[in-house]
This record gives structure tokens, sequence and C-alpha cells, in this order.
């Protein structure tokens, strides 16, 4: 075992759209980063039509909110337009977030039935009718996979597992090889942890907690075949789950509350850089505010933007004047805007490198179906912190996150997400006909990641003398390979813009997020990103301010 730092159908509609943080540049510390009462503020109208901003990012997940902060404390006035809604009002029930087992409108963007990952559960689906509502995770479905998205101010880390990983060092010129290992180790992965607001599990805790016996199982299943294990970092704080095992606070991870918004303990960017930024003054943030259309004009550029209300509806259209604009709309945002632009003419001199090299991090899901004496145990905490390391098998690397499956009711079921080096890359094309972006990607191009979690899990099974589910995952499917929690790439650095993230042709655009990423990180990418950005915009900051 090492510790990983890894170098170290309801009626109802729902209502939800700082003081000054101080702030240490140097080592990206936020002083209070641990009051999670605290959320970047956010308004549903702030854009006003024609107004002219030195600096507009477009989304407000790991890239964009790096962005906005660091530009702010440079002095620079930033507008974040951003899709989703400002998670900060309670619904009916008092909670700003839906349960997990009792999903409703705040579940899922624009939706009428759920799309959970594990969808089916003892011959039968799982999901269930909602209302329509602009919720906190989309499903968006392409040719051959669907990929989730958080939606809100917040992007993904609202609605993801929190698992903060930096990379093993050894694996990093695989990931990114452009990029300077040593200033990202020593500089920037740090920054990134620290602001964040990363933290360890107490491991002695770990080995008693109720909530984390699907764990442990875990943990033996693998130690019993010889893989390695290791404990893995979370944004959600642990000593507030301590707190939740113990019944003296309000329980959110061990009510099963992740993909759908977590109400208490995460410590999501709204909480963090974004909650930092919006305290400097000097950033805004209009939630419910798309983008629709870039284009260059005068010295700037004219952002076009579709005010939307809570179905989804265009309300109001609006132009704003920007002299910077920074794309942080996640891989899958930024990649269809820039392809939409470059094919119709808006940006028609981008890069032919926009819209390639996308890939899934090589993501599959699996369960198995244990042993009475093996079970996981009815309360789990939906926050992950262990998984088995196999990313040095030249035969299939991967990295399987032993996750939890929140049922409220003891399964038996032992769930893993695989991070695998699937080689494949897709592509974005527009389609003049639809006027719509699509992804390439087929589902049968996910049989390498299958193969190396097979390298696992076969010989766990073998050992246990155990079988895979295959009710998880439809009716007699076995694998979870028709969707990805972590998509990457599509603009990618040092090939459709230079090496800290500038769009070639176009002074003044720029591309800051999960896009620059080519398809994989070798575990859960957010840290990675979240570092790239600290280390591009504080370039781009030097150079171009």
């Amino acid at each position: 075992m090492r510790d990983f730092v890894y170098e170290k159908p309801g009626s109802n509609r729902y209502a939800g759209g700082i003081s000054r943080r101080g702030f240490l540049a140097a080592t990206g510390f936020i002083v209070g980063v641990a009051a999670l009462g605290s959320r970047a503020t956010a308004s549903a109208e702030p854009a006003i039509d024609g107004a002219q901003v030195p600096a507009l990012v477009i989304g407000s997940g790991y890239g964009g909110a790096v962005a906005a902060l660091r530009l702010a404390q440079a002095g620079v006035d930033v507008l974040i337009a951003e899709m989703g809604m400002s998670w900060t009002e309670p619904g009916p029930d008092g909670d700003i977030f839906c349960p997990v087992l009792k999903p409703d409108g705040r579940s899922y963007w624009l939706r009428e039935t759920t799309d959970q990952p594990v969808g089916y559960f003892m011959g039968g689906s799982y999901n269930k009718d909602i209302d329509r509502y602009t919720g906190v995770l989309d499903s968006e479905k392409f040719s051959g996979i669907r990929v989730y998205q958080g939606r809100g101010v917040g992007g993904g880390s609202l609605v993801n597992g929190g698992m903060a990983v930096t990379p093993k060092r050894e694996n990093f010129a695989a990931i990114l090889p452009s990029v300077n290992a040593e200033e990202m180790y020593a500089t920037y992965y740090p920054r990134a942890n620290s602001a964040l607001g990363v933290n360890h599990i107490d491991q002695n805790w770990f080995e008693s907690a109720e909530c984390y016996k699907f764990a442990r199982v875990g943990r033996k299943h693998a130690e019993r075949s010889g893989f390695d294990w290791t404990f893995v970092p979370n944004v959600y704080d642990f000593e507030y789950m301590k707190k939740e095992q113990a019944n003296t606070v309000r329980r959110s991870a061990l009510a099963g509350e992740v993909i759908y918004g977590n109400n208490a303990g995460k410590r999501s960017l709204d909480k963090t850089y974004l909650a930092a930024a919006t305290g400097t003054g000097k950033v805004t943030i209009a939630a419910q505010h798309m983008v629709t259309a870039v284009r260059p004009s005068g010295g700037g550029y004219e952002v076009e933007l579709a005010q939307i209300d809570t179905q989804g509806a265009t309300v109001t259209t609006k132009k704003v004047v920007a002299q910077r604009v920074f794309f942080a709309a996640g891989s899958v945002g930024t990649s269809k805007l820039l392809v939409s632009m470059k094919a119709q003419g808006q940006l028609g001199d981008l890069s032919d490198a926009v819209g390639q090299n996308w890939g899934n991090n090589g993501n599959v899901m699996v369960g198995r179906a244990n042993h009475m004496w093996d079970g996981t145990g009815t309360l789990q905490s939906a926050m992950p912190c262990l998984g088995i390391d196999n990313w040095a098998d030249a035969g299939g690397p991967a990295f399987a996150e032993v996750a939890p499956f929140p049922a409220g009711l003891e399964t038996y079921v032992s769930l893993y997400l695989a991070i695998t080096k699937n080689p494949i890359r897709a592509k974005f094309t527009f389609d003049s006909g639809t006027g719509k972006v699509d992804l390439n990607w087929q589902t049968a191009w996910n049989q390498s990641s299958i193969d190396a979690a097979k390298r696992i899990f076969d010989k766990i099974n073998k050992k246990e003398g155990t079988i895979y589910r295959t009710d998880l995952f439809g009716v007699y499917k076995t694998w979870g390979d028709d969707f990805t929690y972590h998509p990457l790439g599509g603009c990618v650095l040092n090939e459709a813009t230079d090496n800290y993230g500038r769009l070639h042709g176009y002074q003044g655009l720029y591309v800051i997020d999960g896009a620059l990423i080519p398809g994989n990180t070798s575990v859960n990418p957010f840290v990675t990103i979240t570092a790239l950005a600290e280390r591009n915009i504080e370039r781009i900051i030097a150079d171009d301010l």
C-alpha cells in the first residue's frame, strides 16, 4: 500500500438561481477554505446587453474558476458566463440539492427521466421520471457515448466524487508532453491542491468506519490477488464526515449525496476558488447565460449570450464585447463551441487541430457479486477514498476506484470505476444540416479499457470465487462502457493552441480547461486541469496583460 498524492415524477418547481477572502497567490491557499457555508455569489441577470468587459470567462468549472480568480487578483474585471444555475437557494424540502435515492427536477439538466450511470438493478431499469428542469447533472448523448457534466456555478465540482489525485510523476510526460513537469510538481500541483482544499482520510478512523466497509472489502480482495492499492485524497472534508458517522451533523456524503450535488461537507468550487474570486469585488457571475457565438469585433470579441429560464427556453439574447475571452466550458462545451464557430466562419482561422484528440480517460465501470460473508454495508459514504493501482501493468495499465453503491440496503456488490490507458482519440464535427456538433466516439473503442480492467477483476473473481454483476448497466450487460465521467481533449495544448492555451490565429482568445488535455490523465483529472490552468494563467497575465 502507498499513500496517494500520487506523488506522495415530482410536481414541484425548484428555486436556485463574501466577504473578501485573503488569498496568497504564491501558494494558492484560500484563508477560510473550511468555512463550507460560504458560496460564490451569482445572479441570473448581471450580463448587460451591449456591455464591454475586459475579460469574459465561458464556464465556471475548474479552469474558469482559476482564470477568474487570478485575473481579478491582477486587477482585471471579469464576467463569467455560466449556462447552469446558481445553486444557493433551497427547494421545497429545505435542501439545495435533491437526494440521490429520490431524484427530482434538480437532478438532471432538462430531462424528464433520470439517466443514472448504474441505471439497472435486479433485471429492471432503476431510472425514474422527473420534472424537466435545469438540474445539476447533464448526461449528454453523442453517437457512441454519454458524457456526464456538471451544470451550475462550480461546474463539474458540484457532481463529482471529489477524488483529488495528482498523477505519478513518471506518468506525466505521457499526459502533457510539452509541459515542464518540474514546474508542475514543484509549484502548480501544490498550489492547486491547497486552493481546492484537498485533504486526506484519517486512516485509523477508516479501519473501523461503518461507511467505508465497502472500501475495506475492495481492499481485501485486491490484496488477496496481489494488487497494489492506495488511499486517495479528496476535497470532501473528512473531519465533517467523521461527525456524520457520529450523527452529530447533517449527513451528506453518508446520505449518498454525490452525482446530484452535495448539501454539506464538500469543498466544491463555489466554496473555494469562486468564493475567493467574487470576494475580490471584480468578478461577476452570470448564471443561466449560455454563450452561442464568439466573433472578432474591433479590438476584441463580440460574444452572444442566450439567457435561459429553468425550462431551458431563451428569455432574451444579449451581446457583450470582451477584450479577452477564456473558453472554460469543459472539454465538450469548449470543443463544440469552437468547432461550430470555425465551421460557420465566425472564427474561421482557428487551427484544424480544434475538435481533435478527444478521449474518455479510459473510463469503464463494472460490478462484482460478492459472497454473503463479504457484505459492503447498508451505510456507504458517497465519497471514494481508495483505489487499486495496476498502472504499471504493461499489458493493460489501469487505476480502479473502489466506488460506493449507496443504495440504502445491503447489495453485496463491489463497484469500480476504472481509468485505463485507452489510446483511441475521437473528433468533434459540425453538421451544417442540423447546426449541431457531434462526436464520433464509438462504444466499441472502449474494448481496450475493458481488457485492461479484466486484467484486475478476472483475477480477483478467480481468487474469490465470485462473478461479475450483469444487471447494473443494462439487461445482461457486464461493463459500463458507454459513458464517461472524465471528458478530456478537443482543443489540445500545443496543437490547437500554443503551449499556454492561446488559440492560434486569434490574439486574446484562450482555452483554459480540460479540452487542453489529450484524452487521458491516468487518474481522476480535475487536479491536473486546475494545476494546468494555474500554470497557464500565470504566464498569460505576465506576458499578455
